[in-house]
């Protein structure tokens, strides 16, 4: 359950209490959709880890679920869409962000109200609705789209986190590569 009377907007913000945040306001959307409510909250840091917890009607899904696979997918195509319509990606060898570039320095809470949830495994800690995959992916690609529309300025930080994230997994793998390739030849 959560541990905060207001919210997930204070959640979020005391799981970013000790790192800096990229944009000073959490982002945050609510509503209800074909049966489900939901409630998404999010903000970038300039860590390097991804911290993202998730609910289901009040109960922790540890590892996640459709509501969570719904949430990256959507996050990955809606900031590459935006991205790539400012011209950002020009500077990637690659054509879009990887998920994994996207969701570093991310936190977020996801938290779904449905009516007959189905558990994945013995221990109930993943959902396995499939309809809650694409209620979750509307959401955030209908609202993140508009809320980068509206606020190019913090919307630019997050891609250019997520670019210098793009780099710094490829310049990584171009130093493994050389490594291998020097170790073969010893």
């Amino acid at each position: 359950e959560f541990q905060y009377e207001n919210g997930i907007v204070e959640f979020v913000q005391h799981l970013n209490e000790t790192s800096q945040s990229i944009h000073e306001d959490v982002l945050y959307v609510d509503g209800e959709a074909e049966g489900v409510g939901y409630e998404i909250a999010l903000q970038y840091n300039t860590e390097y880890v991804e911290n993202v917890h998730s609910y289901v009607n009040n109960i922790s899904t540890t590892e996640g679920g459709t509501h969570v696979s719904g949430f990256r997918t959507a996050l990955t195509r809606t900031l590459n869409s935006w991205a790539g319509s400012q011209g950002l990606l020009k500077k990637l060898k690659d054509t879009n962000l990887q998920g994994d570039d996207i969701r570093e320095g991310l936190t977020a809470v996801i938290s779904v109200k449905i009516p007959h949830p189905q558990f994945e495994g013995q221990t109930k800690t993943k959902l396995g609705n499939t309809e809650v995959k694409g209620i979750v992916e509307a959401i955030i690609n209908d609202r993140l789209g508009a809320f980068l529309e509206e606020n190019p300025v913090i919307a630019k930080r997050i891609v250019n986190k997520t670019i210098d994230a793009a780099r710094a997994r490829d310049a990584a793998r171009k130093a493994r590569d050389l490594v291998r390739r020097k170790g073969v030849l010893d």
